[in-house]
C-alpha cells in the first residue's frame, strides 16, 4: 500500500514520527491548537482529524483514531506501517474500578489486559500480554510525580463494549489491582509490539465504575490538558 492510505489523507512527511492518539477528533485539535507551533491539518477523513506541529521544537502529530479497538487499530496499523511513526501515545479517558482511583486521575497503563478476540485470534488462542514501552512508562510516571499530578501506574483492562449489562468480570479484575476500564490500549501495544514501535496509553478518569460519578462531555472534551502536556514532555524525555 502507498500514502494516502484508505483513513490517512496525509503524504509522505506529512506526518511526525512521534505522534498522540486522543480517541476524540476534537480533541485532537484542540491539543494540537494548544500545543503545537504552527499546526497544519494533513488529513480530514471521516472527520478523524490529524495535525502536525512543533513542540518545544521537536516535530509531533496529533491523530483522533475514534472508539474502540478496531479504530484505533486502523489508525494505529497505517500510522506505523505506511508513515514511519515509531512512537505513539494515547491520550485518552477510562473508567476508574478502584477506590483509590479519583475522577481527573491519570492512569498510565503498564499493560492492558482484553476480552477481545483480536489478540487470541492473532495468536491462535495463546494468551499474549499487550504491554506499554516500560521506558515511557517510567518517564511518565516521574514527570506526573515532578508536577504533583494524580497519578497511578499499573494494569488497565481495555474492554469490547462501553454499555456492559454483566460486570461481573469487571470487578474481578479490579479485585486483582486492575486500575481502570477503556477501550483502545491492547491493541495499541499489540500492534506496537508487530511493528516494532514504542506505544504507552495514559488516559485521565472520567467516570468511576464503584462511586457512578462522571465527567460531562464538555470536560472529556477540554478537560485533559495535564495530561496531553505530560504526553508531550515523555516524548521529549524519551527521544
Amino acid at each position: 500500500m502507498t500514502v494516502p492510505t484508505p483513513h490517512i489523507a496525509a503524504k509522505a512527511g506529512d506526518i511526525a514520527d512521534a505522534v498522540l492518539l486522543p480517541g476524540d477528533p476534537l480533541r485532537a485539535q484542540l491539543i494540537a491548537t494548544t500545543f503545537l507551533n504552527n499546526p497544519v491539518c494533513y488529513s480530514e477523513v471521516r472527520g478523524m482529524l490529524g495535525y502536525t506541529g512543533t513542540y518545544n521544537g521537536r516535530r509531533i502529530s496529533v491523530q483522533g483514531t475514534g472508539m474502540g479497538m478496531p479504530s484505533i487499530s486502523i489508525y494505529a496499523t497505517e500510522l506505523m506501517r505506511f508513515y514511519g511513526v515509531r512512537t505513539a501515545i494515547r491520550v485518552g479517558s477510562c473508567g476508574a474500578l478502584l477506590d483509590e482511583v479519583k475522577l481527573r486521575h491519570i492512569v498510565i497503563a503498564l499493560s492492558a489486559h482484553t476480552n477481545s478476540s483480536m489478540t487470541s485470534r492473532t495468536f491462535n488462542g495463546l494468551q499474549f500480554a499487550p504491554t506499554a514501552d516500560f521506558g515511557m512508562a517510567v518517564a511518565a510516571s516521574t514527570l506526573a510525580a515532578e508536577r504533583g499530578l494524580d497519578t497511578h501506574v499499573g494494569s488497565i483492562y481495555t474492554s469490547d463494549s462501553f454499555y456492559d449489562d454483566n460486570l461481573e468480570d469487571t470487578m474481578r479484575l479490579a479485585a486483582y489491582g486492575t486500575l481502570a476500564v477503556e477501550m483502545e490500549a491492547a491493541a495499541l501495544y499489540l500492534i506496537a509490539a508487530k511493528e516494532r514501535a514504542r506505544a504507552l496509553c495514559m488516559a485521565t478518569v472520567s467516570d468511576h465504575l464503584l462511586t457512578h460519578e462522571m465527567l460531562s462531555a464538555e470536560e472529556r472534551q477540554t478537560g485533559f490538558m495535564a495530561m496531553a502536556e505530560l504526553a508531550l514532555d515523555t516524548i521529549l524525555a524519551t527521544d
